[in-house]
């Protein structure tokens, strides 16, 4: 067993909290499957505790990570394990498409820093087309919105933008006691499989985008009084929709129509 020398504590204004426990990193690794040729992306290594299995089982990744006295332990600890490429960047700023160039399509993995996760989930989206799946761990509330269905509480923003483009299952639960130092919340593995682009059915992504925001902005309020920025109550019942109902009434595919219906 490699002895890695990591003496820097979890920073809070990073939101770091350092995954420890085996049989969770076992399952991780077993969800992701990796397989020769994978090109796999994981984002905020932290301490390797993703990262090192990952390299004993797959040979090679590339990892994205902001904090700066994590990068030479992380370098130093890879090489008894694999070939490691590190990108020392806010993930934001990562062009994923660049990075993905002729190559073939990405694999993204991560323990998403809970500040910035939901950022980083639309970021991942704009480049969909070259992300072949993605395998995040995240607080639970977050994987619940992001696969709640119409009529439920934590339906909203995030699961119409998610599902609209995506396939999201939700894998397993993750227990505080799984972290260094254990988050107030429990935390859960979700995988999303991007939808190839024929099948989404979106005409315009912008316009999409702008119809769910606006009817999410009030949730209390009628599709007709949250949207009076970008249509009337005509428009919105011309595309088969009534306008007295509230955003979430409204399936994925009901916004795709809307949106569409909206730029016709």
């Amino acid at each position: 067993m490699t002895r890695h020398s990591f003496t820097e504590p979890p920073k809070k204004s990073l939101g770091q909290h350092f995954l420890h426990e085996r049989g969770i990193i076992d399952r991780i690794v077993q969800a992701v499957n990796p397989q020769p040729g994978d090109r796999l992306v994981e984002i905020g290594p932290g301490q390797g505790a993703i990262t090192f299995p990952l390299l004993d089982v797959h040979g090679r990744l590339t990892v994205i990570e902001f904090d700066r006295d994590l990068i030479f332990p992380l370098t130093e600890a890879a090489r008894a394990h694999g070939t490691l490429r590190v990108i020392h960047r806010n993930v934001l700023e990562v062009d994923f498409t660049a990075l993905a160039g002729e190559e073939g399509p990405l694999r993204l993995v991560g323990n998403l820093p809970y500040n910035l996760s939901s950022p980083i989930l639309f970021h991942a989206l704009e480049h969909a087309a070259v992300i072949r799946d993605m395998t995040f761990m995240l607080q639970k509330e977050v994987v619940d919105r992001m696969a709640a269905g119409p009529g439920s509480k934590t339906y909203g923003r995030l699961s119409v933008m998610l599902q609209a483009h995506c396939e999201v299952t939700p894998l397993f639960n993750v227990p505080p006691g799984a972290f260094r130092p254990p988050p107030k919340v429990d935390s859960a593995v979700v995988r999303l499989v991007p939808r190839p682009p024929a099948t989404i059915g979106i005409d315009d992504p912008a316009r999409f985008a702008a119809v769910v925001r606006d009817a999410f902005g009030q949730r209390r309020k009628t599709l007709r009084n949250a949207l009076s920025q970008l249509c009337t109550a005509a428009e919105i019942e011309a595309a088969g929709i009534r306008p007295d109902l509230r955003a979430e009434q409204l399936g994925v595919a009901d916004f795709v129509r809307l949106a569409n219906a909206l730029g016709s």
